[in-house]
C-alpha cells in the first residue's frame, strides 16, 4: 500500500469510526461526498451546516443530526501547502436543533476524541460565556478566553468555544441562536494528530481539489463552478503538476493557444488593461505560466 492509500485508509477509519460512534448514540447519521452546494449562498458547499440552516431557523423544529460533509473553500488557495490550510476537507458534524445541550456537546466531544486518543491542549471559550461554560468542561481541559469566539454566517449567528491542539484549531462548538448546536471538527486535521499522517503539499491540494469538483459533476467552464475548476487546472499547470485526465490534458493546450495568441497580439496592445485582454480576447494576462509572460 503506498503512501496516498494508507492517507485514505486512516482517514477513512477515522471517519468510519465517528459514523459508528454516533449511532452508537441514536444519532442519525449521512455521509455526504459531493461538494455541490446545498442552497445558492456560495459556489460549493463549505460547511457541514449548510443544507442544515432552515432548521435553525424554526422554532418549531426539534432534532438532533450528525453528518460527514465533503467541504471546498477556495481562500486559502495562496496558503496551501503549509500542512494546516487545505482547499478540499471533511467537515464531521453534529447538529442539534432546541434538543441537545451545550454542556452535553462538549461531553460528547470530548467523549470521541478520548476514543481517539486525543486530548485537546486547551479550549477557548468568549469572556461572555466564561462563567457559564468553563463548569461544563469539569476541569478536564485548559481554558483560554477568547473575544473572537462568536460565529455568524451573516443571518444566524451565536458564542462558540473553539478546540486547539499542537497550536492547531481542530474544531468548534457553536451554540447558534442560543438554543442550538453547530458542530464542525476537521477530518483531516484530526488524520494528521492522530495518526500521524503527513500533510499534502501544495501539488496533490491542488489534485485532490480539482478531483473532487470533477466527481462532484462540475466541468471547465468560464462562470461560476466551471470558472474555478478551470482556474485550479490553470494553477496546477502552472506550478508544474500533472494530472492524468481529459480536462487537464485540454487546459494545457487551450492555456498553450492563449499564450502564443498574447504573444502575437501583446504590442500591438501595450497599453491595454488585464480587464480588456480578458474581455476582449479570453485571455487572463495574470494567469500566465512565465513563459508567456
Amino acid at each position: 500500500m503506498n503512501q496516498k492509500e494508507v492517507a485514505y485508509d486512516t482517514a477513512g477509519r477515522l471517519i468510519q469510526d465517528y459514523r459508528d460512534y454516533c449511532l452508537s448514540k441514536g444519532i442519525e447519521y449521512a455521509c455526504i461526498q459531493s461538494v455541490r452546494p446545498h442552497d445558492d449562498t456560495t459556489l460549493f458547499c463549505s460547511a457541514g451546516m449548510q443544507q442544515y440552516k432552515p432548521l435553525f431557523s424554526d422554532p418549531s423544529h426539534k432534532g438532533t443530526v450528525a453528518n460527514s460533509q465533503a467541504c471546498l473553500r477556495m481562500g486559502d488557495l495562496d496558503e496551501i501547502g503549509d500542512g494546516t490550510h487545505f482547499l478540499h476537507f471533511t467537515m464531521l458534524g453534529l447538529f442539534s436543533f432546541r434538543q441537545m445541550t451545550v454542556g452535553e456537546a462538549i461531553d460528547f466531544w470530548l467523549d470521541f476524541l478520548g476514543l481517539l486518543g486525543l486530548t485537546p491542549d486547551h479550549v477557548t471559550i468568549h469572556p461572555d460565556r466564561l462563567g457559564e461554560w468553563t463548569p461544563l468542561y469539569r476541569g478536564r481541559v485548559p481554558i483560554i478566553p477568547d473575544p473572537e469566539c462568536i460565529w455568524s454566517d451573516g443571518n444566524i449567528s451565536g458564542y462558540c468555544t473553539e478546540f486547539y491542539k499542537d497550536g492547531i484549531e481542530i474544531g468548534n462548538i457553536v451554540n447558534p441562536l442560543g438554543n442550538c448546536i453547530d458542530v464542525g471538527f476537521g477530518a483531516e486535521r484530526l488524520d494528521m494528530i492522530v495518526n500521524g499522517t503527513a500533510p499534502e503539499n501544495a501539488l496533490k491540494t491542488l489534485k485532490t481539489a480539482i478531483t473532487v469538483i470533477i466527481a462532484s459533476g462540475y466541468r471547465p467552464g468560464n462562470k461560476e463552478q466551471g470558472y474555478v475548476l478551470r482556474k485550479l487546472l490553470r494553477r496546477l499547470h502552472a506550478v508544474g503538476g500533472m494530472l492524468d485526465h481529459p480536462f487537464f490534458e485540454q487546459e494545457v493546450e487551450r492555456q498553450n493557444r492563449l499564450v502564443e495568441k498574447y504573444e502575437r497580439l501583446r504590442h500591438k496592445h501595450p497599453d491595454k488593461s488585464p480587464e480588456w485582454w480578458f474581455d476582449t480576447h479570453g485571455i487572463d494576462v495574470e494567469s500566465l505560466t512565465p513563459s508567456g509572460a
